[in-house]
C-alpha cells in the first residue's frame, strides 16, 4: 500500500505530464479578421432615390465615408465640357450619377437615343443608360427618346440601368450608386467609367464618347 506522500507526488507528475502536452498558447495572435480588416459597411447612400443635386460642394451622400474627386480625361476637359459645331456638353459627375445638360446649337431638332447609348460602368461592364424616366418597371421597355428642339437645352442624369433596384411597389427611382460610399470607396481611385451618347443629327447617327477618371477618393 502507497504513503499518502507517494500518492501525491504521483498525482503531481500526472499533471505536469498532461501541462507539458497540452498546446501553449499562440504568441501575437492576429485578431479575428473583422477587426484586423474591418469588412465594408454600408452608408445611407447604398441606395439612391432619383440623383442628389448635382450643385453640392462635395457630391455624394451627405452621410458618406469619402467624398470623390473626378477629371473628364476623354475628351479631356478642367471644366467638363465639350462642344462641337451643333452640340454642347457639360458633365458633372457624382458617386450617384452623372448630371448632364446639353444644348442644341443648331436650329433644327436634334434626337437622343436612349436605347442605343451605353454606360461605360467602373468595372469595365458596358451596358443600358438609366436616366430620370427609368424606373424598375419599364426597364426591359423602350425608351423614349428625347427631342432637342433648335437651340434647346436639357439636363438630366444618367446611370447604369443594372444598378436599378425593385421598389417593392413604390414609384420610386432607386438604384445603387455608381461608386461605393463605404469603406470599399479607396479601392476606387483611378478608376475610369464614361458614356457612349447616340444622338441623331441631320438623320444621321452620331456617337458621342465622354471619358472620366476618379482623380481622388478622401475620407470626410
Amino acid at each position: 500500500m502507497r504513503s499518502v506522500p507517494g500518492q501525491i507526488l504521483l498525482l503531481l507528475a500526472a499533471v505536469l505530464a498532461f501541462a507539458g502536452c497540452a498546446p501553449s498558447p499562440a504568441r501575437d495572435s492576429p485578431p479575428p479578421p473583422g477587426l484586423a480588416h474591418p469588412q465594408a459597411t454600408g452608408s445611407p447612400s447604398a441606395i439612391y432615390s432619383g440623383a442628389s443635386d448635382s450643385l453640392s460642394v462635395l457630391p455624394g451622400s451627405p452621410a458618406s465615408m469619402y467624398r470623390y474627386r473626378f477629371k473628364m480625361i476623354d475628351p479631356a476637359s478642367d471644366r467638363f465640357t465639350f462642344q462641337d459645331r451643333d452640340l454642347s456638353f457639360y458633365f458633372r459627375p457624382t458617386p450617384g450619377a452623372i448630371h448632364f445638360q446639353v444644348e442644341n446649337r443648331t436650329d433644327k431638332p436634334i434626337t437622343i437615343d436612349w436605347d442605343k447609348s451605353e454606360f461605360i460602368s467602373p468595372y469595365g461592364k458596358r451596358g443600358g443608360v438609366a436616366h430620370q424616366p427609368t424606373t424598375w418597371a419599364n426597364r426591359y421597355s423602350a425608351q423614349a427618346p428625347t427631342l432637342l428642339s433648335g437651340l434647346q437645352r436639357y439636363s438630366d442624369y444618367m446611370f447604369p440601368k443594372d444598378n436599378l433596384v425593385d421598389p417593392a411597389g413604390s414609384t420610386e427611382q432607386l438604384h445603387r450608386p455608381v461608386f461605393p460610399e463605404d469603406l470599399n470607396a479607396p479601392q476606387m481611385n483611378d478608376a475610369e467609367f464614361g458614356l457612349n451618347l447616340w444622338f441623331v443629327v441631320d438623320g444621321q447617327g452620331r456617337t458621342y464618347t465622354f471619358i472620366f477618371k476618379v482623380f481622388s477618393v478622401l475620407p470626410r
